[in-house]
């Protein structure tokens, strides 16, 4: 178990540290491409059948239940839209279940609109990571001139005092 500080921690290494994207760069074409989602966007009972759990999320809402859920609809059946990214991808998954018999059928589309969103952060986060870059190539320039201007400063004088001058050496010395 992390101890209580573990959040302002991360909350300050979050600060350094680049975040992996949550979308890849072209969702559409991930979407149309990736073999699980083509067959996962075939209507069928066997979404269970290929060992995908779905994480589907609902809003709170005052019906005690969330707008993606429709119990109205048709009597004994509940219709589900959630929205969530499976393989970078921003989805919706659409369909329904048999609230007694526990079985149904749903199919995943291709959500344009938070993929959008999505792309917007993307796009952000990858603006923010290059502005980091720059910041950080500029310390290192600017570290590298104060180090060769600090190590220059150091050998010139030792220069000064090695340096052999045939006027200065008397008879005596040799």
């Amino acid at each position: 178990m992390l101890p209580f500080e573990a959040p302002v921690m991360c909350d300050q290494l979050s600060n350094c540290v680049w975040k992996v994207p949550r979308v890849v760069a072209d969702q559409k074409t991930r979407f149309e491409s990736d073999d699980l989602l083509r067959k996962l966007q075939q209507e069928s009972e066997a979404f269970l059948a290929t060992g995908i759990n779905l994480p589907l999320v609902f809003n709170p809402c005052t019906k005690g239940y969330g707008e993606g859920c429709d119990f109205e609809r048709e009597k004994g059946k509940v219709h589900i839209v959630s929205r969530f990214i499976m393989n970078g991808v921003c989805v919706r998954w659409r369909g329904w279940l048999d609230l007694h018999q526990l079985d149904g059928i749903g199919y995943l589309e291709y959500d344009e609109e938070q993929a959008q969103v999505e792309q917007a952060m993307l796009k952000e986060q990858f603006q923010l990571y290059n502005r980091r870059l720059k910041e950080f190539e500029e310390k290192q320039r600017a570290y590298h001139r104060r180090q060769e201007r600090h190590l220059s400063h150091q050998i010139e004088p030792q220069n000064k005092r090695t340096e052999f001058n045939p006027k200065s050496m008397s008879a005596s010395n040799v």
